[in-house]
């Protein structure tokens, strides 16, 4: 009698958090995208709900909340009810605004669950094609002309700005940053000549790289890509502080159900292995990274280390 007891009062406990995994989603999920329709973050997200829509049998729909670079949306998915209908497809902004937004209100590390990394793609540095040819012509002319040549960012405390300063203190130059209001224009305006050069990831700058208006002079990757086999890399260049690759990945409010985390986990990992998705965001020069959500834990602690210690060297703050 005892045995049989302890059997109904272990389903009672473990009951209705199976009976949650096995019946989610019972509705439309809602993919918070902390930027407008149409960049590469909004691309990605609707590439992975179309395929989290056909495996669950069940609605995912992007929702589109920009303002604050990325906090609104942010800000928006901390404070959601935990229970996996409301999710965030967050990328490197993620963990550096809290370090330089005063008004940030959240903190990456304690008020999300890390799901799934989605992919990655290296940032890289670019210059207006006709004007600097490589990486040793933009060093020199920067050790000759200290604080003359210029260089493009998405504004102070963003990930291009924290780029740049990596890049001065591993060459051990001076350059001037110019702020832009986000990566487009600057690369724009290094296209055009109005700046020598800007850091951006190679998601958003492949069309520029394609028309041949900027060159990438170097990637900040363990080793050359693929695409780009002529293109060193900063380690290669004795800058090893420059191992850094710009991710998104798919996370939700804290406390989420373990089993709704694993099921949205296998699911994405299994869509992430598929070949149109692996073309699709191949063309955005993003390389799929299935893994488990401790893999991707861990990607957003070194991470916010990582910034923790550039923002704290050079005392960076946003605007």
């Amino acid at each position: 009698m005892k045995k049989i007891l302890s059997l109904v009062f272990l389903a009672l406990a473990v009951g209705p958090a199976s009976v949650l995994a096995q019946s989610y989603p019972s509705r439309a999920v809602q993919v918070v995208v902390p930027y407008p329709p149409g960049g590469s973050s909004d691309v990605i997200a609707r590439i992975v709900n179309a395929k989290l829509s056909d495996a669950f049998k069940q609605t995912f729909l992007v929702d589109n909340r920009a303002g604050a670079g990325t906090l609104l949306g942010t800000t928006y998915v901390a404070k959601a009810s935990a229970d996996g209908y409301t999710l965030l497809l967050a990328d490197v902004p993620f963990t550096v605004n809290p370090l330089v937004v005063t008004t940030a209100r959240y903190h990456p590390l304690k008020d999300f669950t890390p799901i799934a990394l989605i992919g990655t793609s290296a940032q890289a540095l670019y210059a207006n094609a006709a004007r600097i040819k490589s990486l040793s012509e933009l060093l020199a002319a920067a050790k000759a002309k200290p604080g003359e040549i210029s260089i493009a960012t998405s504004g102070n405390g963003t990930t291009t700005d924290l780029m740049t300063e990596l890049f001065q203190n591993a060459a051990k130059v001076k350059l001037l940053k110019v702020p832009y209001k986000g990566s487009a224009p600057a690369l724009n305006d290094t296209a055009a000549g109005h700046v020598d050069g800007s850091f951006s990831t190679l998601a958003s700058a492949a069309p520029l790289v394609s028309a041949g208006k900027i060159k990438v002079l170097a990637v900040a990757a363990q080793k050359r890509l693929p695409g780009f086999p002529d293109v060193p890399t900063f380690i290669e260049s004795g800058m090893p502080e420059l191992d850094v690759r710009h991710w998104w990945g798919i996370l939700g409010p804290a406390g989420m159900p373990a089993e709704v985390v694993q099921r949205l986990q296998t699911e994405i990992a299994t869509l992430l292995t598929l070949p149109d998705v692996r073309e699709q965001l191949k063309g955005l020069s993003v390389e799929t990274r299935p893994g488990t959500s401790a893999e991707f834990q861990q990607l957003l602690v070194d991470d916010f280390q990582r910034w923790t210690r550039v923002v704290k060297d050079n005392n960076i703050k946003a605007d």
